[in-house]
């Protein structure tokens, strides 16, 4: 079986490099955007330096900004009614995760109608056409949703989170900028720093992973280890490293999966609208405990990438040990919870355990599991 990787045709990356944007648009003819933001980033003019980089070039757009932090259904259907309306011919898609995966339903369904039930594209979905031509700009070091063939959105009525995964909804173009991201407040740098970590900690381990993606997923872990502290300092060299780490560990797990600490994550956050990277940190150590002893030597490789001194002469117990003690001690440095008390209640486990049994994450887990051990590891956190 081949190994497949789905890229981004062109990103660009660094401090201004959201002045790209123009050139791209006037290239291809495009007259209109279909801008997707959430309303805090509008609030605090954020998208704003967007909006002028597009006013200076004399292009045109709409703003849509009806997204909460976990996307609903309903986002996403306000949102393709918007598109329709609006008369654009392209989307920007500027925020976080939040943004840019309704961005990513709202294109496909409109080149796609016969997914109008947003439900439908659920898994695998059979979509013919590539989504709306979008320009993706994050404003949070995370999700990289900017480069994954991969979105969520929360069904409020199941009370549950569902993955989409298509490559017909990889953005255009991505534009990673450290400058629309330096206003992130330190919990929301922290938690969605902490994501990124995850996806390159579950990419490196899920049962898919290959050499390529070994690659891209190591040196996210580096790049996210040395820069995550000072990113939530604010600091500059801090902001743009985690800007690379987390589109670096995109490029991996977009194309190999992640595992359980994600799917017990999507529960957490669409139960009790957990902020999604605060429930992977929390998750994250106690998922590479269980799996420990699924995943060959690659807690030494993760180790080293981890900084850890002297994990090449280890042994196997040992560089296992040391490198969930650094993923632990990355996350109690930045402010992570060290358990979901507060958060989870002893009468929903049973439900979060099924879904996050059936959850699209789950199979690429490298331990197989069920849903009584996954039970297990939520009241391990209590």
């Amino acid at each position: 079986m081949a190994n497949r990787i789905v890229l981004n045709s062109i990103s660009y990356h660094g401090k201004g490099a959201v002045n790209e944007i123009p050139g791209e648009v006037k290239s291809r003819g495009l007259h209109k955007a279909f801008i997707c933001t959430d309303p805090d980033l509008l609030k605090f003019g954020v998208t704003d330096k967007v909006l002028k980089v597009l006013e200076t070039a004399g292009l045109t757009y709409e703003v849509y900004s009806h997204i909460k932090a976990n996307p609903t259904i309903e986002n996403v259907q306000q949102g393709v009614a918007a598109y329709q309306a609006s008369g654009a011919d392209y989307m920007i898609s500027v925020g976080g995760g939040s943004a840019m995966d309704t961005g990513k339903a709202i294109g496909i369904i409109i080149n796609n109608p016969e997914f109008a039930d947003v439900r439908s594209l659920e898994g695998v979905a059979p979509t013919k056409n590539p989504a709306v031509f979008t320009i993706a700009v994050p404003t949070t070091a995370g999700t990289a949703a900017e480069v994954t063939i991969n979105y969520v959105i929360t069904d409020v009525e199941k009370k549950r989170k569902f993955v989409c995964v298509d490559t017909h909804d990889i953005p255009g173009v991505a534009v990673i900028d450290p400058d629309m991201m330096a206003s992130m407040p330190k919990g929301l740098t922290a938690s969605t720093g902490m994501d990124a970590l995850t996806h390159a900690i579950e990419g490196l381990i899920t049962k898919g992973a290959w050499e390529m993606t070994d690659m891209f997923h190591l040196k996210a872990i580096e790049i996210i280890s040395r820069s995550l502290r000072g990113a939530v300092a604010n600091e500059p060299d801090g902001r743009e490293g985690m800007a690379l780490g987390q589109y670096v560990a995109g490029m991996g797990f977009s194309n190999v999966g992640l595992g359980i600490v994600h799917s017990m994550a999507h529960g957490l956050s669409a139960l009790y609208d957990t902020p999604h990277g605060v429930a992977c940190a929390i998750i994250l150590p106690v998922g590479l405990e269980y799996n420990a002893q699924y995943s060959g030597e690659k807690y030494r490789d993760l180790a080293i990438a981890m900084g850890v001194e002297g994990a090449e002469k280890m042994s196997q117990e040992e560089y296992r040990a040391a490198a969930i003690a650094a993923v632990r001690k990355l996350g109690a440095d930045v402010g992570i919870p060290a358990n979901l008390k507060g958060i989870l209640k002893e009468e929903d486990i049973a439900f979060l355990s099924e879904s996050a049994y059936a959850d699209a994450c789950r199979p690429g887990n490298p331990r197989d599991t069920s849903v009584e051990e996954i039970a297990a590891l939520y009241r391990s956190m209590l």
